[in-house]
């Protein structure tokens, strides 16, 4: 096996990864969970640390 049939089989190997990922990101299975962490950012269940502001004592 040469340097470039090693190569090749990387990118196919790459390539494949890639295919999957897509895949899974896209699946049905997956748009409950993805779009609950989208509207995670709007609830408030964080009504504490939402009204404290960060103060620098250094200036």
């Amino acid at each position: 096996m040469d340097y470039g049939t090693l190569r090749g089989l990387i990118a196919l190997l790459i390539l494949a990864l890639f295919i999957i990922i897509v895949v899974w990101a896209y699946s049905k299975n997956r748009k409950k969970d993805f779009d609950e962490a989208a509207n995670s950012i709007l609830e408030d269940d964080h009504k504490d640390d939402t009204n404290k502001q960060e103060t620098n004592n250094n200036v």
